[in-house]
C-alpha cells in the first residue's frame, strides 16, 4: 500500500497558461496589422510571436496533462470537459504551427493562409480558456477549496482482490470530519484496473463509500463531511456517508458503502466483492 499527500492541481499550470494564450493573440493581431496596413514590421513581431505560443504552449500542456491523468475525477462530467479542453487547446497550437510553414522566412511575410489560420487558433483557445475556466469554477479543478479542519488533501493506493480486508496505516489518526481518497487496484481476474473509494472519520467511527457522486461524477472525497452527510463540491448532492442514501439532490441515486472495523488500533477497510 503506497500512501501519499498530493496537490490539488499542479501550481505550474495557472502560471504558463498566460504565455501561449498572450503570444497567440499576439501573433494574429501584429500579422493581422502588417496585411491590413503592409507594416513590415509588424511581420517580425508575428513570426517571433506565432513561435513562441507554440514552444510555451507545449510547455504549458506538460502541468495541464498531469492534472488531467492526477486530479480530474474519472467518468465524470469534469472529466469530459477536460478533454474537449485538451483538445481543443491542442488543436489551437496545431493551426498555428501549420500557419510557420506558410510563411515566407526570409522575409517573414505570412501568407493569408497563415493569418486565417492564427484567426481559427485565436478562436479555438478562447473557446478552450471559457472551458478551462469552468472547470476551475464550476469542477474545481486545481482548487483546494475544503472547510477549516478538513486536514491536508491525502491518497493512498491499494492493491488488493476484491472483498479483502486491508489494514490502511495512518487512518487511526485521522480527525472527525477528514476523508481520504483510496485508489484501489484490484488483483482479482476479472475486477475494473482501478477504483475509487473514501475513507472518512465521523466521530469515534470510520466509514467507506465511493468517490462518485451519482449525479455528474464530482469527487467525493474534495467535498465536505459534517455530521454524517457528505456533500459533493460541484452541485451539492449530499449523501448519507454510513449508508449511502440521498439526502439532498440534484443527485437520485445513492452512493456505495463499505465495511471498516478497527482491530488493535488497526484501520480495516473491506474492499467491495
Amino acid at each position: 500500500m503506497k500512501s501519499r499527500a498530493q496537490f490539488k492541481g499542479h501550481p505550474l499550470h495557472p502560471a504558463l497558461v498566460a504565455f501561449p494564450i498572450a503570444f497567440l493573440y499576439g501573433c494574429f493581431v501584429a500579422d493581422g496589422i502588417g496585411l491590413i496596413f503592409d507594416r513590415a514590421s509588424f511581420f517580425v513581431v508575428g513570426a517571433y510571436a506565432s513561435a513562441a505560443a507554440v514552444v510555451t504552449g507545449l510547455l504549458a500542456g506538460v502541468p495541464g496533462l498531469i492534472d488531467y491523468l492526477a486530479v480530474v475525477p474519472p467518468n465524470s462530467s469534469g472529466s469530459k470537459r477536460a478533454t474537449q479542453h485538451m483538445i481543443i487547446n491542442v488543436a489551437a497550437l496545431a493551426l498555428v504551427a501549420i500557419g510557420l510553414f506558410f510563411r515566407d522566412w526570409t522575409t517573414l511575410v505570412p501568407s493569408w493562409t497563415t493569418f486565417v489560420l492564427e484567426l481559427a487558433g485565436a478562436a479555438l483557445v478562447s473557446w478552450g480558456g471559457w472551458l478551462g475556466g469552468t472547470l476551475v469554477y464550476r469542477n474545481q479543478i486545481g482548487v483546494d477549496h475544503r472547510f477549516a479542519h478538513a486536514g491536508k488533501w491525502h491518497e493512498i493506493t491499494i492493491e488488493a482482490a476484491a472483498g479483502q480486508s486491508v489494514a490502511i496505516q495512518g487512518a487511526d489518526e485521522m480527525k472527525p470530519g477528514q476523508m481520504w481518497l483510496v485508489h484501489w487496484k484490484s488483483t482479482s481476474p476479472g475486477e475494473p484496473g482501478a477504483r475509487r473509494l473514501v475513507l472518512a472519520r465521523i466521530d469515534d467511527r470510520f466509514v467507506a463509500f465511493d468517490d462518485h457522486c451519482t449525479h455528474r461524477g464530482g469527487s467525493l472525497a474534495d467535498g465536505a463531511l459534517i455530521c454524517g452527510t457528505v456533500q459533493c463540491p460541484w452541485h451539492g448532492s449530499q449523501f448519507d456517508a454510513r449508508g449511502g442514501q440521498v439526502k439532498a439532490g440534484p443527485a437520485e441515486k445513492s452512493i456505495g458503502t463499505y465495511r471498516v472495523e478497527v482491530q488493535n488500533r488497526r484501520v480495516m477497510l473491506t474492499l467491495p466483492g
